[in-house]
């Protein structure tokens, strides 16, 4: 009994330990199944990051827009019939470089960092002009490298951006391609902006203000009385020179066309969206703050000094609030609406905007904005728009891309030296010129057979 009791015990050993191997087995399967499940769990994150990391990389540098050619508003007419025919980048593509060319952003960044790439140095003379305020203006002078394509001495008259002048990359990209095209170039220094040049009067250039560039047109129509003019302005030059043409009528004479590029034609209603965070605009507003305090502080003895004669209306100027500004807006309100002696900030945009002077230009007028110009608000461009509307003499050209003043061209990845915006402005006023010169050869024979009967 107590044998068939030790057998059937000792009997009962290898079951139990079957099934302890079975358990261990059961353990080993279920650590090796949560093992190979975690190397899947962990290729599925990290599919879900780089996914994300192209979905931001294909949002922020907008590689699903379409490139096309530049919308057109302009009231059907002789003139622009003919532009359409002689200008084919207003009705061809712009294509950007295909990697970062569709972001505005870049296009920007690009052109405040860099300017353009591989940049000529075009050879001028510096002239400088003392104002009746005791200011001294200078602007540079580069004389054609090549006959024009009608035969004319055409001269165009250029107002950069702000506080740009005549050695910046993208002027003398344009300026050496108009060269080469048979234009003489004439080149406003932003008073003030030239850091070796000192200023000779407690004030330097504002937002509107015209005394310096139609001294400078002034000199080119005494110093060569038979040229004919083309004007030019970019961003903040671009308000500068619609607003000196639509100023009086005597500052047309002589003048071909007029073309601006990405200006936003009234300070007063983008002084808000300056102060939004939509497209980045208050970083942009900082930065262009932060670039200003630094030009009229390195002046501060020339406009703030104890020696100086200065202003009534700078006499108050707190010093601390430019320290602390963060923005365009707390500059122009604290110092550079008081260079003129203006009450208030609002007073200052109103009279300084060119937008309640465009309509009184009458000479052809090309306006080119962006789209993705991270700097001009869309509710801006209904400003031109309603204008070609109206006038025949003005066409609105709004390419998908470009940013603010880059425009450059490209195929993958590397910029062309010459940008989409030097080639247009060129190819526009070329074809400005051939149209007159055809308008008075009709007059001429129109003259002969009038004779003739």
């Amino acid at each position: 009994m107590t044998a068939g009791g030790s057998r059937g015990a000792a009997g009962a050993r290898p079951g139990a330990s079957w099934a302890a191997v079975v358990n261990q087995e059961q353990i080993k399967m279920n650590a090796m199944m949560e093992t190979s499940e975690l190397p899947a769990v962990f290729d599925g994150v990290k599919l879900a990051a780089v996914a994300a990391v192209l979905y931001v990389i294909v949002r922020c540098l907008n590689l699903k827009s379409p490139t096309a050619p530049p919308d057109l508003y302009f009231q059907d007419s002789g003139l622009s019939r003919f532009l359409l025919k002689s200008c084919p980048l207003l009705t061809k593509e712009y294509i950007p470089p295909l990697i970062w060319g569709k972001s505005g952003h870049i296009q920007t960044a690009l052109y405040g960092k860099m300017g353009r790439v591989r940049s000529p140095h075009p050879y001028g003379h510096r002239k400088f002009i003392t104002m009746s305020d005791g200011a001294t203006s200078t602007f540079d002078l580069f004389e054609p490298l090549a006959e024009h394509c009608v035969g004319d001495d055409i001269t165009m008259v250029i107002c950069p951006g702000i506080a740009n002048h005549s050695e910046k990359q993208y002027i003398r990209t344009f300026v050496d391609y108009a060269q080469k095209n048979g234009y003489r170039c004439a080149v406003l220094n932003h008073l003030g902006a030239l850091p070796n040049i000192e200023l000779t009067s407690p004030r330097m250039f504002t937002y509107g203000c015209t005394w310096e560039f139609g001294a400078m047109v002034n000199y080119i129509k005494k110093t060569y009385p038979l040229t004919q003019l083309v004007v030019v302005g970019f961003s903040l030059g671009g308000n500068i020179v619609c607003k000196y043409l639509g100023e009086t009528q005597a500052n047309q004479e002589k003048v071909l066309c007029c073309v601006s590029v990405c200006q936003g034609y009234s300070a007063l209603r983008a002084q808000e969206t300056f102060m939004q965070w939509d497209q980045c605009r208050r970083f942009y507003n900082f930065l262009m703050a932060d670039n200003m305090k630094k030009i009229i502080l390195s002046h501060r003895q020339a406009l703030f000094g104890d020696h100086v004669k200065k202003p009534q209306s700078l006499e108050d100027t707190d010093l601390s609030r430019l320290y602390t500004a963060t923005s365009l807006m707390q500059i122009d309100d604290n110092v550079m609406r008081k260079f003129h002696g203006y009450n208030s900030l609002k007073e200052y945009y109103e009279e300084e905007s060119c937008m309640r002077y465009l309509h009184r230009i009458y000479v052809p007028l090309m306006l080119v904005n962006a789209a993705d110009d991270p700097l001009v608000h869309e509710s801006l461009l209904t400003i031109p728009k309603s204008l070609s509307e109206k006038r025949e003499n003005v066409m609105f050209v709004l390419p998908l891309h470009g940013g603010h003043l880059g425009f450059f061209e490209g195929s993958v990845l590397f910029p062309e030296p010459l940008t989409w915006m030097d080639k247009l402005v060129v190819e526009y006023a070329n074809a400005i010129c051939q149209w007159e010169r055809n308008k008075s050869q009709c007059s001429d024979t129109e003259l002969v057979e009038a004779d003739l009967e």
